[in-house]
């Protein structure tokens, strides 16, 4: 039995990969930090199944205990302050996080045990204001965001220890990835719950920024299966993992209004303090690379996975109406 430790293990990724090293019969610990408002829906039916340890990415010797203890064949660091809107209210705790952690996390890998493999979340907003379209593992980058900047110097931290120390570390360059256990402060889950909450009659409109921004937008399900193929390598290397698609925010908001049966101009609307400081306008992977050495291939496409979205939210509010109509119902007699 293999053992692997995820770092971020309630987030969108970190509960999907728990999900395919349990399919495939591994030990997982999950680190978690210490926090009043850490939440654990993501993982709950799977909770009984794992080892949840506390430790944190700004505290070295708490990695190195963790590290010791469960003594991984494989690290996945998903960890980091993750939505690039914050990064301009908080760059500085994102640059410690999501950079200095990386750090951090490598040195303890390095001091416990040099042969454990480990993997990186590397991010599409490294390109920031692109050089090339599409975008490979050899384009330039050119970070917009505070966010995009720790990104780089976790990326390139990670291939110094690869040179310098010979140890397996991998850096995943993943493009936007989606699902129902995206955040809702994401632009996907906000189209796709407004959606919803407009069909059920919850809401009247959805306020959004740039609708011309372009992503390339996949499952987040069929990436992290990317991540695990890059630790079974016989080599690390750096992978760009994307459909090779992109699509609007205005695309996005015609499917999932388009789908629920909604004209999305009626409910729609622009609203200038969603727009970023510095704007990513055209992201578009070519996963060439890790179609020929990896052998993957994304499965779920853009219309499925809105629609896979769409219908969670109108799911989760016919719930959320049911139980208030519950509770409606129960005062009621007081």
């Amino acid at each position: 039995m293999k053992t692997a430790l995820i770092t971020g293990i309630t987030g969108q990724d970190g509960s999907y990969l728990a999900d395919l090293l349990l399919e495939k019969g591994y030990k997982v610990f999950g680190m978690v930090r210490q926090s009043s408002t850490e939440k654990f829906d993501r993982i709950e039916h799977i909770r009984p199944k794992i080892e949840i340890r506390q430790a944190d990415l700004l505290d070295q010797l708490s990695i190195i205990n963790l590290i010791e203890e469960a003594q991984p064949d494989e690290v996945y660091n998903l960890a980091a302050m993750s939505f690039v809107p914050t990064s301009w209210v908080q760059p500085v705790l994102t640059a410690e996080y999501t950079a200095v952690g990386v750090t951090k996390m490598l040195e303890a890998v390095r001091l416990v045990n040099k042969n454990i493999r480990f993997y990186q979340a590397s991010s599409s907003e490294m390109f920031g204001k692109v050089r090339e379209v599409p975008q490979n593992e050899h384009t330039p980058f050119y970070p917009r965001s505070p966010y995009g900047v720790a990104k780089v110097y976790g990326h390139w931290i990670t291939v110094n220890y690869r040179e310098s120390y010979g140890m397996f570390c991998c850096s995943g360059i993943l493009f936007n990835h989606e699902s129902p256990r995206r955040g809702l402060e994401f632009v996907t889950r906000k189209v796709s719950d407004g959606a919803a909450r407009i069909k059920l009659g919850r809401a009247k409109e959805l306020r959004l920024g740039n609708l011309d921004s372009k992503r390339d937008w996949g499952y987040a399900g069929d990436y992290v299966r990317a991540m695990w193929l890059m630790l079974q390598q016989p080599q690390p290397d750096d992978y760009v993992i994307a459909t090779g698609r992109t699509h609007s925010v205005r695309d996005l908001v015609q499917e999932a209004f388009g789908y629920v049966g909604l004209d999305w101009q009626k409910h729609v609307v622009v609203d200038p303090k969603f727009v970023r400081p510095a704007e990513v306008d055209l992201l578009i992977g070519d996963a060439s690379k890790a179609h020929a050495k990896l052998a993957w291939q994304p499965q779920v496409t853009f219309e499925q996975l809105v629609r896979l979205m769409v219908d969670a939210d109108v799911k989760r509010q016919e719930e959320l109406m049911r139980i208030g109509a519950l509770r409606n119902s129960g005062s009621a007699g007081f």
